[in-house]
């Protein structure tokens, strides 16, 4: 006689359950709807740029005597370009140009920091001045990034101003090694000393507690990979900028003795110590992504390898030894040839950059900027002049270029091997002109058919070189470009 009650009982309790489930089911539904998807983590950024590199002084682009086994291998994982330049041909331009955007024209900073400081009064033109400090007003790469949340870091030469400039005042929250210098006095610890340069006291700071026979390419190695460490979850920026293969030409014994059993007659590289200087920098390279690999960090991290300019051609004072060669192409650092230019560049991007393709389209370093900032999804000033272009169509697709016509080039200064007076030039398509300021005459190369840059067409077609000057003296007027002048004591 109980049934029914009891069974009504059940059906109420039931109704309260079913009530609640739906009611907790809707809440859950709600949180989620309010609650915001996981953003994407930022990539890390690590960019390793070598000083005085030549374009073909990797094994990728063709060296003979040099071994570059970790830079082949980066090579195969990324993308490599065949017409990267720098957008001067030489150091303190290019670091400038790489950071902000912007052309060394426009920043005023068209020569290496020492070089601003001193400039010779004895020649027929007296050079353009040039900025010894990156501005204070210039928002760097780094700078960005720092407001992002990224932990920002240099790793070895600065070379873009004195202590009011240093690196901790353009965005990066450490610096290890960066100073006003663009060489170090000796690559073995303690790295510091006097006479290579006249009575001068050069050093690398924050290098303590070295060893004897420590070197420096492997020392500023351990100290990125520290900094990998440092990072925690944090994003970061590994800004590592090897002195090598800058002068002074200084390698390990073993590995320079290896390359004099490789030398051969035939080669264009010549200069064993040279060689594994090279070699130095491409077992640091590859230490670095063997690291990023046991971290588990590879999949996210951005890797760019560059060149700050064209390699060295002069000789080393001590040994009588021609420094590099950056055959087949012509000349090197210090002129406006593509042997002054033209640098290795290499982008590794899980996703984006596809793997073991190679670019034949003219790149700029310049371009590093805006294609860091579209990947980390910066927001840029409209009024920024833009300088450059994102690389991004250009990594995920082949078929991709950028919709810049000219690459433009200002050296207003001389230079001593080889020696060169003030020059400008621009690279429109295949063509390619040189304007050198002190006696107004002008070159003209055809880069497909003449890519040593061995006939002169100058006088030949004439209506093309008198239309590129006339490209070049717009763009000259467009950034404010600072020119030499006539020297009333020559």
């Amino acid at each position: 006689m109980t049934t029914a009650p009891t069974t009504r009982a059940h059906k109420q309790i039931l109704s309260r359950l079913t009530v609640g489930l739906l009611v907790a089911l809707l809440g859950t539904l709600l949180t989620q709807a309010q609650t915001p998807a996981p953003r994407p983590k930022s990539p890390n950024i690590v960019l390793i740029l070598a000083d005085d590199l030549g374009w073909s002084d990797l094994g990728c682009y063709g060296a003979d005597l040099h071994e570059t086994p970790h830079l082949d291998k980066l090579a195969t994982q990324g993308v490599r370009f065949t017409q990267a330049y720098s957008p001067s041909p030489v150091c303190t331009p290019t670091r400038a140009s790489l950071l902000t955007g912007q052309s060394p024209a426009r920043l005023r900073m068209t020569i290496w920091s020492e070089g601003s400081l001193n400039p010779p009064k004895d020649r027929k033109l007296l050079e353009a001045p040039s900025q010894h400090d990156l501005p204070l007003s210039q928002k760097t790469l780094a700078r960005y990034l720092q407001d992002s949340g990224y932990l920002t870091a240099v790793v070895g030469k600065w070379h873009l101003g004195d202590a009011n400039h240093a690196p901790e005042t353009h965005g990066f929250d450490i610096n290890i090694g960066g100073t006003h210098w663009g060489a170090p006095f000796s690559f073995f610890w303690p790295y510091r000393g006097r006479g290579r340069f006249g009575s001068e006291f050069r050093y690398v700071p924050h290098l303590e507690f070295g060893r004897p026979g420590e070197y420096l390419t492997d020392r500023l190695t351990d100290e990125a990979l520290r900094v990998i460490d440092r990072a925690g979850d944090k994003p970061f920026f590994l800004f590592l900028t090897h002195h090598a293969p800058h002068t002074p030409i200084q390698a390990k014994p073993d590995d320079i003795a290896y390359f004099q059993n490789r030398l051969k007659p035939g080669f264009h590289h010549q200069n064993p110590t040279y060689a594994a200087m090279v070699r130095s920098l491409d077992e640091g390279v590859g230490r670095v992504l063997a690291y990023l690999d046991s971290r588990g960090l590879t999949q996210n991290t951005i890797v760019i390898f560059a060149s700050d300019n064209g390699g060295y051609i002069g000789v080393d004072s001590k040994t009588g030894q021609t420094i590099t060669s950056n055959a087949p192409l012509r000349s090197g650092k210090g002129t406006l040839y593509e042997g002054g230019l033209r640098v290795p560049l290499i982008i590794r991007w899980p996703g984006v950059a596809r793997p073991g393709e190679v670019r034949t389209h003219p790149v700029l370093l310049t371009d590093l900027f805006y294609t860091l900032a579209e990947a980390t999804s910066q927001t840029l000033p409209k009024d920024l002049p833009r300088d450059g272009h994102s690389l991004v169509p250009m990594l995920r697709d082949p078929a991709q270029q950028t919709d810049r016509n000219q690459l433009f080039f200002h050296y207003p200064h001389h230079y001593h091997a080889p020696k060169t007076t003030p020059i400008s030039a621009v690279r429109d398509g295949d063509w390619k002109l040189i304007q050198f300021f002190e006696d107004q005459r002008v070159e003209l190369y055809n880069l497909n058919s003449d890519p040593t840059e061995a006939l002169d067409r100058a006088q030949t077609d004439r209506q093309r070189a008198d239309q590129l000057l006339h490209q070049l003296k717009v763009w000259q007027r467009d950034v404010n470009a600072a020119l030499p002048t006539p020297n009333p004591r020559f």
